[in-house]
Order: C-alpha cells, then structure tokens, then sequence
C-alpha cells in the first residue's frame, strides 16, 4: 500500500477536513479525495462521512486509526534508520517547544555526545501541536513540550518541575507597570492566570511568544516580565535581573513524549541524557560535561 495514502487519512483525521488536509499536505482537493477513495477501496469500507462540518470518522474509520499510525511510524522508523550515517547504530529524533529549548536541548546535546556517541541525532524546534502529530505519526521520536495532551498509544514523563517567576531590571521593585512590562505568551493556562492576578497589565508596550527574545529584550532596555526560573537564574546570580518580592509563581513543567511501544533500546539513552539534563538544571549544577570518547565522532 501507497503509504502516502495513510497519511492522508491521518492528516483528515487531525483537521476534520478535506481541505484542510490538502492545504497541510500540499496537494490539491481532488488528490486527497482520490486517495481516500483508492484507500477505502483497497479495505472494502468507508472511512469518512463528509458533511458541512468537514468529515468525520465512520466505525471503520475509527479503527484503522490506529493501524494507520502504526503504518507511517513502521515506514518512518525504516527511512530513518535507513539514513543513519557510517558509524552510528541508530538515529533519534528530537523535537522541542519554542520556549523550552534553551538550555535544555544544548545541554542534552552535549551529554549525547559523551554517553551516547554511537546514536546519530537530529533536534527541531517547533509549535507544540505539531511536534505531536509528528511523534503520533512516527516522525519524531521524542517531543519536549508543555501540558501535552494525553493521547492514545504515547506515553508521558515529567523531566521538570519548572516555575514561571516576576524578574525585574531594578531592584526592589513591588510591582509591574505597564509601560516597560514585557509579556511573553507562555500559553493559555499562563495567559488565564496572569489576567487574574495582574488585570492592569491587559494592554502593555510589548508582547512576545518567544521567552528568549522576549528575556534579550528586557535585558538590552530593562523592565520587567515573567519567564522560565532557571534560565533567568545566572542573570540573578550576576545582579543583572531582581526577583520581584511577593508576586505569584506560575507553574510551567516541561514534559517529554514518545510512543508507548518504541524502540527503548535507541531511546532509553536518549531519555536518560534528557533526565540528566533536566536535573542539572533543576538543582542549579552546571551543565553537563561531555565525556570524551574511546575514538573521534562525527557531529
């Protein structure tokens, strides 16, 4: 079977539309419905039901879903481990939420290189959504995030117990204004929380969904704003940024997502290096050294 044909069907399933799915796919109407048509041929059952709405899963469709997935994660595991370069076992994929890379994914990168130098690795960095359709559909193998959803046949593992803290460029500053506040988006949770506790900060001079441009910003012109307590952590060691006394800490856990039945013999060092990471942040230690290997390795 055509595997672009599964993953069409995935993609309809993700938008509840036909044309959406054209649009992600880069394909026109007429060829995602002919593939559905060859794919519901070739099972002998209707997958789709399409209305107004869009379309929506018949019970057949319901339960190739899952075969589905399992057919694009088997094709992706074999193209990739197909594409490993000389010298490496196995290859793993890595993506990482916009506000969550920094310094977590350098860190695991360099541990990588000193505990694992026989895995080839390949890091993105991406909107949430996204990163975990991919890890649903086999094409990443590990996605970084925050709040993931829980789905069907992925599993979940706290790697940090995070905070979102008040820092300010001026020492013993009580409270926010809004003229030099800088409000990163760190979500919906966040954006729900921030309203209650601070109402006079619903309009200010500048907003950002990125933390680290959002932190380089305030750093180059002062002000104050929330961002991640363990990057803002050696600013606050240098006097640089200020802890705003009494104001409200926000949770911000950064989560690590992978299929339930992966291969763990290629990901449990990687979930182990992400772990270290994690902890040497967490507990304020450097980062982690890479240890030098028997013999050279390709970067």
């Amino acid at each position: 079977m055509d595997i672009n044909l599964a993953r069409t069907f995935l993609e309809i399933v993700a938008c509840h539309s036909f044309v959406q799915a054209a649009e992600r796919l880069h394909v026109t109407q007429t060829a995602v419905s002919a593939r559905v048509k060859t794919l519901e041929d070739l099972l002998g059952r209707q997958l789709f039901v399409r209305n107004k709405a869009g379309a929506s899963l018949t019970p057949a469709g319901e339960q190739f879903v899952r075969h589905a997935m399992t057919l694009v994660q088997v094709w992706e595991r074999a193209r990739q481990q197909m594409a490993v370069p000389p010298g490496r076992r196995a290859l793993v994929t890595v993506g990482c939420e916009i506000s969550l890379w920094q310094p977590l994914l350098l860190d695991w990168l360099l541990w990588m290189r000193g505990n694992a130098p026989d895995l080839a690795l390949r890091t993105e960095v991406g909107v949430a959504e996204d990163l975990l359709e991919r890890v649903a559909h086999g094409t990443l193998d590990i996605v970084i995030a925050y709040a993931p959803r829980q789905r069907p046949g992925l599993r979940v593992e706290l790697l940090i117990e995070e905070k979102l803290v008040l820092v300010s460029t001026t020492p013993a500053r009580q409270a926010p204004q809004s003229a030099d506040y800088v409000y990163v988006d760190w979500g919906r949770e966040f954006a729900a929380q921030h309203s209650l506790a601070f109402p006079e900060l619903s309009s200010v001079g500048l907003s950002s969904s990125l933390g680290p441009l959002g932190l380089e910003y305030l750093l180059a012109v002062g002000g104050a704003g929330y961002f991640r307590q363990n990057v803002v952590r050696p600013h606050i060691a240098q006097g640089r940024l200020h802890r705003v006394a009494g104001a409200p800490e926000f949770l911000y856990p950064a989560y690590a997502v992978y299929a339930a039945d992966a291969d763990m013999t290629v990901l449990a060092p990687a979930l182990a290096g992400l772990r270290q990471a994690a902890a040497g942040k967490v507990l304020g230690k450097p980062a982690p050294k890479a240890r030098k290997a028997s013999q050279p390795t390709q970067g």
